[in-house]
């Protein structure tokens, strides 16, 4: 119902005034904000609280992999958070420290300064704020929609893929074993495998009694949140265990202590030489977080129903990068652990994201000694869960049913999800999505039409439909743009068309489908027109689009063809190419396909055949 409500306010702006609009375009939250109410309050108060329980170990080990003190993670995840929330578009993407980004991080960064160094952290504040601002360019200038370029298959694709990484990221935890952190998604099943014989039975059963307790909640308890219900059990099976065995012989590994400390002020360190130092690696850093929010925002609203603003997803993530550089956070993104999770725990509005930044500073602050004896393997049955419902099994299947190409597109971006970088990942859906795209267009439909005699009007029809064609008049319905890459497929067909119906001299184009032409296909058209010329007939075209007559007039290809040779109705068009017919032929001919053929009557020794 809140989505209704926000869709019926958007619709509302447009009648405000312009003042208004433009007020909101900056401060979006005012959008979803009167939309508020009891239930709405709850519902974000719980999700957030789940998120915030979640965030704490996530954060922590995110830092530590982006090479910083563990509490910058938690600082990540608190004023960064609260920014992107209020300022994007997404109702329920939850941004932060994440796990591609911080490998980044590292990887970057590393070379320039020993990790965990204040040089370090200066640089990685500094990363932070530069990322950010280039975000807030691509926001302000209105670049967003370029990310746009990632096809509903890649986004399908690569969430599946994310999924299937959480699942096995988790899958160690859940059974209390030992992999190597930064190990890969084959590496690390085999080296899990390898380590089942070493499984921690007590953790095991936590993991399982959580597991089961989320599974039995959702589906007898629809009311309760899962999540909490399964924390709950699991957190009581692990008090047990440890009770009966003692902590030493269970040994269910826990969140441990935590820092605690409120997020200090900080400023980056902008000077040229760092600037320069750090230009192309915030460069990467904008494509890569820019790209992993949009594809997690549109996971979200593929489920949610919702429209995201690309635009406003930027300035989203631009602003609260640059916030990290100043409340010491480091380069963050929209989260897809925490997203799905905000999603499934029933968040209605980013309000749940701003509770959790307020619920985990309570945390870090007052109760971070009760909240270390949370079980790991609990967390990771709750991230199973999450990992499952980013799989939209519904959307693979429609997508596999309705096009091989997008079946591809997305079955092997997510097979780079597993193998690659999740950044290359991305690159390689799209590349191949856009190489789909172009095998698509480069092939536009070239249908032979006629009259249909059985219409009042006469529409053109498909001949394969058994209609009868005229022996010297040839009429071709094209659909799709005739550019460069479509060049070679459309001379082929007219190729095709003059070998095996040389009777037919005159050609007719109905172009009013024809999207697009660029300079090499008005030059296509201009050649067709030429060798007609030559065969003893002519190129006509029907219904042009004004760009596709502009093109043709601006490349002064239009005398090519013939300014008598263009119609805007078909009724003219057929009339002037039948003038040019042989009378001869047409007296032979039996078959009345158009009206005009009635004024050429039948000659007499083929009326008594």
């Amino acid at each position: 119902m809140l989505l209704l409500d926000v869709r019926e306010s958007l619709r509302c702006e447009r009648s405000h005034s312009l003042e208004k609009v433009t007020l909101k375009n900056f401060f979006p939250f005012l959008v979803w904000w009167p939309a508020r109410d009891s239930a709405t309050w709850r519902a974000d108060a719980i999700a957030g609280l789940i998120g915030a329980v979640v965030v704490l170990p996530q954060s922590i080990a995110f830092a530590t992999l982006a090479g910083l003190p563990p509490q910058y993670g938690l600082y990540a995840a608190m004023v960064p958070v609260t920014v992107a929330a209020l300022f994007g578009s997404s109702l329920h993407a939850v941004s932060g420290p994440t796990n591609a980004v911080s490998l980044y991080v590292f990887a970057t960064l590393s070379p320039l300064a020993l990790p965990g160094s204040p040089d370090y952290i200066s640089l990685s504040l500094a990363l932070a704020f530069m990322s950010g601002v280039m975000m807030l360019v691509v926001g302000l200038f209105r670049f967003g929609r370029i990310v746009n370029l990632v096809s509903n298959s890649v986004v399908v694709g690569f969430t599946a893929g994310a999924g299937a990484l959480i699942f096995a990221s988790q899958l160690p935890v859940f059974f209390g074993v030992v992999v190597p952190a930064g190990t890969s998604f084959l590496g690390g099943l085999r080296t899990f495998a390898a380590e089942i014989p070493h499984t921690s039975i007590p953790a095991l059963l936590v993991g399982a009694t959580t597991l089961a307790a989320a599974l039995l909640a959702r589906r007898f308890l629809p009311r309760i949140p899962y999540m909490i219900t399964a924390m709950i059990g699991g957190g009581l099976v692990a008090f047990l265990l440890n009770l009966l065995l003692g902590p030493e012989r269970a040994g269910i590994p826990t969140l441990g202590k935590l820092p605690g400390a409120l997020p200090s002020l900080s400023r980056p360190d902008l000077t040229p030489d760092t600037v320069k130092t750090l230009m192309g690696i915030a460069v990467g850093a904008t494509i890569l977080s820019l790209t992993q929010t949009m594809s997690i925002t549109r996971s979200l609203a593929l489920k949610s129903g919702q429209r995201i603003d690309a635009n406003q997803e930027c300035l989203g993530q631009g602003l609260a990068n640059i916030a990290a550089g100043f409340f010491s956070g480091y380069l963050g993104s929209a989260s897809f652990n925490r997203s799905g999770l905000n999603y499934e725990a029933g968040a209605r509005t980013p309000l749940a994201a701003v509770f959790s930044a307020v619920v985990l500073l309570a945390l870090v602050w007052g109760v971070g000694p009760l909240i270390a004896f949370l079980p790991l393997a609990s967390m990771a049955a709750i991230l199973f869960m999450v990992a499952f419902g980013l799989i939209d099994v519904d959307a693979i299947r429609k997508i596999l049913r309705a096009s091989r190409a997008d079946g591809f597109v997305m079955v092997a971006t997510f097979a780079s999800t597993l193998v690659m970088n999740l950044e290359s990942a991305i690159l390689v859906g799209v590349t191949f999505s856009l190489v789909a795209y172009l095998n698509r267009t480069s092939r536009p439909q070239m249908t032979s039409v006629v009259p249909d005699p059985l219409h009042a009007m006469r529409r053109f029809a498909p001949a394969a439909k058994g209609l009868e064609e005229c022996p010297q008049f040839k009429i071709l319905s094209v659909e799709g743009s005739i550019y460069f890459g479509a060049v070679d497929h459309v001379e082929s067909h007219f190729d095709t068309l003059r070998a095996r119906e040389s009777g037919k001299v005159h050609l007719l184009i109905v172009a009013r489908n024809i999207n697009f032409v660029d300079m090499e296909g008005a030059e296509t058209l201009a050649r067709e027109a030429v060798r007609r010329r030559a065969i003893g007939g002519r190129l006509y075209l029907y219904g042009m689009r004004r760009q596709v007559e502009e093109t043709l007039r601006a490349a002064g290809l239009m005398h090519e063809i013939g300014e008598e040779c263009v119609f805007r109705e078909k009724r003219e068009a057929i009339a002037a190419v039948f003038a040019r017919l042989d009378p001869d032929v047409c007296a032979r001919c039996k078959v009345r396909i158009f009206n005009e053929c009635a004024s050429r009557p039948l000659r007499d020794d083929d009326e008594g055949a």
